[in-house]
């Protein structure tokens, strides 16, 4: 894959990426990166496209295809799932080579019932180690996607390399005695004995995750129950999953990405400019550039998820008038908030998901909303755009009482308080992310709690890291000693730390015991050492 290098063109102010930032901040603690708490945009550096971009609002926006399954017999839904090469003209006129699951990104959606449990048979086709993680998902250890329980491929018999960070070339040298090889294909079975919300899968591999969610490999994974069915909210056409993402692409219509190796095989990592994180310069929206959709003047529910790498947004949606319309959040990572929270910019950092309902009722017809971030400068500033096409009856509402299952832990119930710091440091002789100043080493047990008990974390940070739990979820208890922000609502399992700021969250570890992970999302960050594991016994 070639690339178009536009670094140099970044100023010194916008390139947080560079091995000296990441030297200065692992020499100097918090105080180098407090001045970065209001640019999480830019924790990481911007990569600039080789082939012309098209204006924004020109394309449709693509609704991911619901996957059948191929058996609903004894009570479990069965579904087949490729991991294959593919191409896609995801620019118009310009052929962009992608890793996919059944050829699509986004891969296809799953749609599944509460406590209805769902196995998938994931086959590699592709030319490298996959791991698949259900992010969100209560899943036992055995189907949970731990970064080296590798399915290989046709004609790899062996997981040597890319299975721990022991070496400048790669994690081979750093065994995993407890990882699950399997050949071909695997299959994962997930309870979904869970609250109803919006999951996504994605690749885990260990050290390669970002290139490989880069190349296509997400999907959206929706878990519904009757309660939700029947609270009447925007449902049919007027529910909208977007899977938010930037990318940048080279001048073949390659997608460009600043990888050590690009056959994503033997050597980990980016290039130093990148370290921080990879920020594309082309927003995609289920994977349409700048797309634009046709509305009713009704109430939409958009289930939203941020699948970048390392960027952040803060949107916000404007008619065109300049009217800044609410946007009503009714759930979080982990389903429905208690009741709704109204606002007009929410701020989404990568992995997070937000359920947003938008009235474009007093919307003249014939005129648009855009969709917009914040955080963005330039083409970055868009996301996509609503067109109101006509008046129409809807029946939809926003209940005042949305959940009544959210759990109640208190302080008082915890059984322990631990403290985690997430900062840039130094591993084997290189600029690497750590947790409590500790690469991250899968023979290594950091963590070690009961099945059942509640627990208090309070994670602090360096720069922008949105911390994400596999297994559980969680609720904000304060920020900085401060009372949680409004979009901290709900049960969550990632939660964006601020430069400098003492985040704590409270959790109870139920569902499973065995060996989960808990890590940054930035998923460069996460490549480079910012994972740990924990053990519920």
């Amino acid at each position: 894959m070639r690339e178009h290098d536009a670094h140099r063109g970044l100023s010194r102010r916008r390139m947080l990426g560079v091995g000296g930032a990441l030297g200065l901040m692992a020499a100097t603690g918090l105080s180098a990166s407090a001045a970065l708490a209001r640019r999480p945009s830019f924790t990481g550096a911007e990569l600039r496209s080789a082939v012309p971009l098209p204006p924004p609002f020109q394309v449709s926006l693509p609704i991911p295809a619901v996957l059948k399954p191929v058996d609903t017999s004894g009570g479990t839904d069965r579904y087949e799932i490729t991991q294959r090469e593919a191409s896609a003209e995801i620019l118009p006129g310009v052929k962009t080579p992608l890793w996919t699951y059944e050829g699509t990104f986004p891969g296809p959606t799953i749609e599944s019932r509460r406590g209805r449990p769902v196995t998938v048979t994931h086959r590699n086709e592709l030319p490298v180690p996959t791991v698949v993680h259900l992010h969100g998902g209560r899943t036992p250890a055995a189907s949970d996607g731990y970064p080296t329980d590798l399915v290989l491929p046709e004609g790899r018999h062996d997981a040597a390399t890319n299975t721990g960070h022991g070496s400048e070339h790669g994690m081979d040298g750093m065994h995993d005695p407890r990882a699950v090889i399997t050949k071909l294909t695997r299959d994962y079975t997930f309870p979904l004995d869970q609250r109803p919300t919006l999951l996504w899968y994605h690749d885990h591999r260990m050290d390669f995750t970002a290139p490989a969610i880069w190349r296509g490999l997400a999907g959206l994974h929706i878990v519904r129950d009757d309660a939700e069915d029947d609270l009447g909210l925007p449902a049919g056409k007027r529910e909208l999953p977007l899977m938010i993402a930037d990318r940048a692409f080279a001048a073949d219509g390659s997608l460009a990405y600043p990888a050590l190796d690009p056959t994503l095989r033997e050597r980990p990592g980016v290039r130093e400019p990148y370290l921080a994180g990879v920020l594309g310069d082309v927003i995609l929206v289920n994977g349409a550039p700048w797309p634009v959709h046709e509305v009713d003047a009704a109430r939409y529910r958009l289930r939203i998820l941020n699948a970048s790498n390392a960027r952040h947004y803060e949107l916000e949606a404007v008619s065109d008038e300049g009217r800044r319309l609410d946007l009503v959040q009714i759930g979080a990572d982990q389903g429905l908030l208690a009741a709704p929270v109204t606002h007009r910019l929410l701020p989404i950092a990568p992995a997070e998901r937000y359920d947003v309902i938008i009235d474009f009722a007093g919307v003249p017809i014939g005129s648009r909303v855009r969709l917009l971030n914040r955080l963005g400068s330039g083409r970055t500033h868009d996301v996509m755009a609503f067109r109101v096409a006509r008046h129409t009856a809807d029946d939809s509402r926003i209940p005042r009482t949305l959940s009544t299952d959210l759990p109640t832990w208190h302080r008082s119930d915890a059984a322990r308080v631990r403290d985690f710091s997430f900062r840039a440091g130094r591993m084997r002789g290189g600029h690497g992310w750590l947790i409590g100043g500790l690469p991250f080493d899968p023979a290594r047990t950091d963590v070690t709690t009961r099945l059942g008990e509640v627990e208090v974390w309070r994670l602090v940070a360096d720069v922008h890291h949105p911390i994400h739990l596999h297994l559980v979820g969680f609720r904000v208890l304060s920020r900085s000693g401060r009372s949680p922000l409004p979009h901290d609502a709900g049960l969550k399992d990632t939660v964006a730390l601020r430069p400098g700021e003492a985040v704590e969250i409270i959790t109870r570890f139920d569902g499973y015991r065995g060996r989960y992970l808990f890590h940054c999302h930035n998923a460069e960050h996460e490549d480079m050492g910012m994972m740990a594991n924990l053990e519920i016994i």
